[in-house]
């Protein structure tokens, strides 16, 4: 019975290897990967410079939310900072959207730069790799009638989470490795 169970054991772990070794990511791949999760982050700056322009029609800026939602694992939050307070406020994205929308200003101009990867692509026991990437946020908010102008810039971390999906195509089970971005933390904040 004993060597049955070491047997089995032995069998469970081969198999168990050789599953993991087919998730491992090639260079090539990650190299793939790497060029999506950067192409996903500058989308998202797009749509956020689109939703806060205060020169896009409300339908528009709807359609752009929901485009960019997807862009986002479920539950992800993106953090608000501002140089007049320490305290950093997270809000589910689509919330997010919506008070960059509903911004008291005349003239919003968002711009991100300097986009880069901090963290290596790391696997996690649940088979999925997670990476962060680096961004700088650069926020101009004016008002007209008061004269307000604000301005500051933002160093935030985006996670990255890679998974192999599936899908059918023309009755065929294809496997794909696919980009969510994670939360969207503020590192720091300044004039």
């Amino acid at each position: 019975m004993k060597n049955k169970f070491i047997l089995f054991l032995g069998l469970f772990l081969s198999a168990s290897l050789a599953v993991m070794a087919q998730d491992n990511i090639s260079p090539a791949r990650k190299q793939a990967i790497d060029s999506l999760a950067l192409e996903k982050v500058k989308d998202l700056s797009k749509y956020i410079a689109i939703i806060g322009s205060k020169e896009t029609q409300f339908s528009e800026a709807n359609r752009v939310m929901d485009r960019a939602e997807e862009l986002f694992a479920p539950g992800a939050e993106m953090g608000v900072s501002s140089i007049n307070t320490s305290e950093i406020a997270y809000y589910k994205v689509r919330r997010y959207f919506e008070r960059l929308m509903a911004l008291n200003y005349d003239r919003v101009n968002i711009t991100w730069y300097d986009i880069q990867y901090i963290s290596d692509l790391e696997r996690q026991p649940d088979g999925r790799y997670v990476g962060v990437i680096t961004i700088y946020q650069r926020f101009e908010g004016t008002s007209i009638e008061t004269g307000m102008n604000y301005k500051d810039t933002t160093k935030k971390d985006i996670t990255i989470y890679v998974e192999k999906k599936q899908t059918q195509i023309a009755g065929r089970t294809i496997e794909f490795w696919d980009v969510m971005l994670g939360d969207v933390r503020v590192t720091e904040t300044s004039a």
